[in-house]
């Protein structure tokens, strides 16, 4: 299927680029997220005129998560779980857990913008985490798991 990006999108391509996806993908997932358009004559002729508005908002919504990036960097969160003597933890920290403790903190992050490369903690001590917070801004973030007695 042929569709108009309405914003960057990751391994696709950049806003108003018109290009080829699975049918389900655009279907299921791009056009209902209002990432992208169907790419009708009428629909490439619309988008030609919003443009610039498009544009203008993409550069916002950017320039907001590099500020929020700049604070957020290097930043170290802790999370208390309960532990065993050995350090394991009994249950796990996963991704809702530290968006959690950071929306906590004053920062909007969602549980699908924490990028846990080894999956979801299950050890006492600090561990680097990558939140991303556009397809542009890529932070780390250290989350320090402390133990609490069972």
């Amino acid at each position: 299927m042929q569709v108009i990006l309405l914003e960057k999108v990751v391994n696709v391509g950049n806003l108003g680029d018109v290009v080829k996806v699975k049918d389900g993908y655009a279907r299921n997932f791009l056009i209902p997220q209002k990432m992208a358009r169907r790419a009708t004559q009428a629909a490439v002729a619309e988008f030609e005129v919003k443009r610039a508005e498009l544009e203008k908002a993409a550069a916002e919504k950017l320039g907001a998560a590099q500020a929020q990036g700049e604070k957020l960097n290097g930043m170290t969160v802790t999370i208390a779980q309960k532990a065993g003597v050995d350090g394991r933890l009994f249950g796990s920290v996963t991704n809702f857990d530290i968006a959690e403790a950071l929306t906590k903190q004053g920062f909007a992050v969602e549980k699908a913008q924490v990028r846990m490369p080894t999956g979801p903690l299950k050890t006492v001590g600090e561990h680097p985490v990558a939140v991303a917070l556009h397809t542009d801004v890529v932070v780390d973030v250290t989350i320090a798991v402390v133990g609490e007695a069972a």
